[in-house]
């Protein structure tokens, strides 16, 4: 049964809200990742809201790969901003058949802190001041 990619990535965004980690999945070469099943010239990394969704990815070309936590504010402010960068995607909450939403870093980080926002939760960054002031630094730099 093929997962509910909306809902799923709804859960991610709330679940990193709450616990400040994001997972990955990595082995002595680096982190997992994959082509778009939209475009095969465009690179995805996945991260997984909880170390057992990232586990149960860790078969096939990714055996050998551990699950690894990425502490919340350094996926914003480093992961989300390379990637952007770079025009890698991330690949939220897959499923062990590589099937799960794609999104742009630098949406899924203002989702994420939107969500951090409502909810009223601290998160320090390097970088930035406030939440509020990440924020506002994203979409100066989409507009």
């Amino acid at each position: 049964m093929l997962q509910d990619t909306a809902a799923e990535y709804k859960k991610f965004i709330e679940s990193v809200a709450a616990s400040k980690l994001v997972w990955g999945l990595k082995n002595k070469q680096g982190f997992a990742n994959s082509n778009s099943s939209d475009d095969d010239g465009v690179s995805v990394i996945p991260f997984w809201s909880e170390r057992a969704y990232a586990k149960s990815c860790a078969s096939g070309e990714w055996k050998g790969y551990v699950p690894t936590e990425i502490p919340l504010s350094e996926f914003l402010e480093s992961w989300c901003m390379e990637m952007a960068e770079e025009e890698i995607v991330a690949g939220i909450n897959w499923d062990a058949n590589l099937y799960g939403t794609e999104s742009e870093a630098l949406n899924l980080a203002l989702d994420i802190l939107n969500r951090l926002a409502a909810i009223n939760s601290a998160i320090t960054f390097s970088n930035y001041k406030s939440i509020n002031e990440y924020i506002t630094g994203i979409k100066e730099s989409v507009d």
